[in-house]
């Protein structure tokens, strides 16, 4: 008969083996995560590209046949297909997307982060499924973007499938034969710049697309209140709401969008809460399923013009009606800074994150924002240092009066190519003008 003493010694012996095999299967992780990062850097060399030609005989092919085996290593780790929920301030990018844009993009910077915490082994968006939900401009900040695409994951491969896509499992949550999922937010906020932060994440299906699955996006235009007439720009931006075909209210791209019909879903104007020197910060509020390129910007900069008495609210009703307006009036658009993706809203998606993930996230949050309002203290303080300058007039030689600029209403502007104007002139190049 076994004593007490023999099964405290048989629980601690089959402890530690349990504990040695967590260890094993941890490392053997690392390795096989090493091996991907191994294997992605020497099919990119450089260096194998130099000599693929060494004393006149061919070795790249030795070089494929070598390396042939990367697709199946790749594979073997397991995958799982999710929603990235972004915030980024975007004062110093060229945009999101990377494709377009010379210089630093979000894009670029969360890549690099991904590769740098091997949550994917290269960049190729087609291979990942990757999606985004807005493609902001230079300038233009987040704190609602969503992306979508393979990353790597902790879930174990069953029937040898190794992508797995949707809900989080029971088996998961509970810990009941797998293993937690990797805190992907806490993981990847670690390597992102200050101005770039993951908020949350979400398994998402095969099937879904960041732009195609988004059935509601929210901007927000700070601007600060001055003089504006808040009641005659409320009263123009109700009539944006509804289906409407908005040529008149962006930069047209003839080659690639045919059709200019969106729909807005609200419009709100209010205060945000903030004043600084007798003026105060106010908000446009703007909901659609979907907008064309520079849309929200030159929807605020016709609601400023109506705001300073420029234009009647009227103005929004003959733009809209492309019978009467087929061509764009030329008008300047509303700055990019003040302009900012909210919200990308999605059916069935669930954003979450670690408690340590989001303490770590608010504690970072907290702090720039306490930088840049230290940051504004400076210029507050040069405001005060330049009240004590004395002013003297009869030291300036050929001073000239500025002329007071004539305002030329929008109607009597010229205007630019209408959409089938733009399509008929073809270039020899095969692109519209």
């Amino acid at each position: 008969m076994s004593t007490p003493a023999s099964f405290d010694s048989d629980s601690d012996e089959l402890a530690s083996l349990k504990s040695q095999l967590r260890r094993l299967q941890s490392r053997v992780e690392e390795l096989e995560s090493e091996n991907m990062a191994l294997v992605a850097k020497l099919s990119n060399c450089n260096c194998q590209k130099n000599n693929d030609t060494v004393n006149g005989h061919n070795t790249a092919a030795k070089s494929r046949k070598r390396f042939s085996g990367y697709e199946t290593i790749a594979h073997r780790v397991s995958r799982r297909y999710v929603a990235l929920k972004v915030m980024y301030f975007g004062l110093r990018f060229n945009g999101f997307a990377s494709e377009a844009h010379m210089g630093p993009t979000v894009e670029t910077e969360i890549f690099n982060a991904l590769m740098k915490t091997r949550l994917i082994d290269r960049v190729d968006k087609k291979e990942l499924l990757y999606s985004r939900c807005g493609r902001t401009d230079k300038g233009v900040s987040s704190v609602g973007q969503v992306i979508a695409l393979f990353l790597r994951s902790k879930l174990e491969q069953t029937g040898g499938i190794n992508n797995h896509a949707g809900e989080i499992s029971p088996e998961e949550v509970c810990g009941n034969g797998y293993s937690r999922e990797i805190d992907y937010v806490g993981v990847i906020n670690k390597v992102l710049p200050n101005d770039i932060r993951v908020m949350g994440w979400s398994p998402a299906p095969l099937d879904f697309s960041a732009r195609f699955s988004c059935v509601r996006r929210e901007y927000k235009y700070f601007f600060w209140r001055e003089n504006l007439n808040i009641l005659e720009m409320e009263t123009a931006g109700k009539k944006f709401v509804g289906e409407h075909d908005f040529r008149n209210f962006c930069k047209m791209n003839a080659t690639n969008v045919h059709n200019f019909r969106r729909h807005i879903m609200e419009f709100k104007i209010f205060p945000y809460g903030e004043s600084s020197w007798g003026n105060e910060l106010w908000v446009l509020n703007i909901t659609g399923s979907a907008f064309l390129w520079h849309q929200i910007r030159c929807m605020a900069a016709i609601l400023f013009l109506i705001g300073q008495g420029l234009e009647s609210s009227d103005i929004i009703d003959v733009l809209l009606d492309i019978e009467k307006t087929p061509r764009k009036p030329q008008y300047l658009i509303a700055p990019e800074v003040p302009l900012v993706l909210q919200s990308c809203e999605f059916e069935g998606l669930r954003f979450i994150c670690s408690s340590a993930a989001k303490l770590a996230l608010f504690e970072h949050l907290k702090k720039e924002c306490l930088n840049y309002k230290l940051q504004a203290a400076i210029f507050s303080e040069a405001l005060q240092s330049c009240s004590t300058v004395e002013t003297d007039d009869t030291l300036v030689v050929n001073t000239k009066t500025k002329k007071t600029a004539v305002y030329v209403p929008i109607m009597s502007r010229p205007s630019e190519p209408s959409y089938e104007e733009r399509r008929a002139k073809v270039t020899t190049s095969g692109k519209i003008q």
